[in-house]
């Protein structure tokens, strides 16, 4: 498994994410990190015909979770390369199923692409939990959440959803918790007296609308190893469930 880095930071945590994920998983394409100076810039991998990028920032890539968001990021290449359908579906389809007859407010459309991005998750976190320690995660989840529990909504929803930061919609706050626990309990990496479980039930007392059990139960329930039509019906019962919380009418779906 090749990674290349380009910048200037040190190399140990892409090169030590690389070793814990070759002791399982290997990578076919060579992988460029490709670090900017945009310090809000989310750490996210890009997919070409010969080579994957992982795009961090410089912030992100000098922090104590560099080597963490670098196995996460592999993972994601992994079922890239696996054609994982949580990796390569595109939501078109999922929305018409989901919301064919539903006139839906442009946010919370916007929202329900990160229920996408949530399940995705959950599948690279497969691979990341079954050879990296969970605790540097545990404590970054709780960190998250207990900001966006801790502030009141600021700004609406950018192009690419809200992450569980400050200033978070109460409902998405409510369905990140659900993710949240959700991964965690897949893997066994909480006990039942963890405080992450005080500020869930705080996110979803902040959003009554939400059925934060539903979207726990669904996340964490999803098939090992889905086929396409396992996963799109996944895909549309979360939308579902998301739309059906939120106020909605009969009639066309926003574009």
């Amino acid at each position: 498994m090749d990674v290349h880095v380009q910048g200037t930071v040190p190399p140990n945590p892409f090169l030590g994410a690389r070793d814990l994920f070759e002791v399982e998983h290997d990578l076919d394409l060579p992988v460029h990190v490709k670090v900017r100076d945009d310090p809000d810039e989310r750490t996210w991998a890009g997919h070409h015909d010969d080579h994957h990028v992982l795009n961090i920032s410089r912030q992100t890539a000098t922090s104590a979770m560099a080597r963490e968001l670098a196995l996460h990021e592999y993972a994601h290449m992994r079922r890239h390369e696996q054609s994982h359908p949580s990796h390569t579906m595109g939501m078109e389809e999922v929305l018409y199923l989901a919301l064919t007859g539903r006139r839906v407010e442009r946010r919370v459309l916007t929202h329900c692409y990160q229920l996408a991005n949530h399940a995705k998750d959950i599948y690279a976190d497969d691979i990341t939990l079954s050879v990296a320690p969970s605790e540097k995660l545990v404590a970054f989840l709780e960190s998250e959440l207990a900001r966006a529990v801790a502030d009141q909504p600021q700004a609406p929803a950018g192009p690419e959803g809200l992450r569980m930061t400050a200033g978070a919609d109460p409902s998405m706050t409510a369905v990140n918790a659900a993710f949240a626990l959700a991964l965690l309990e897949r893997h066994d990496a909480v006990d039942a007296d963890h405080r992450i479980y005080d500020l869930a039930h705080a996110a979803a007392e902040d959003a009554p609308n939400v059925d934060f059990d539903f979207f726990k139960r669904s996340f964490k329930s999803l098939a090992r190893d889905p086929d396409e039509s396992d996963y799109r019906r996944a895909l549309v019962d979360l939308v579902r469930g998301y739309v059906d919380s939120h106020d909605t009418t009969t009639g066309p779906a926003a574009d």
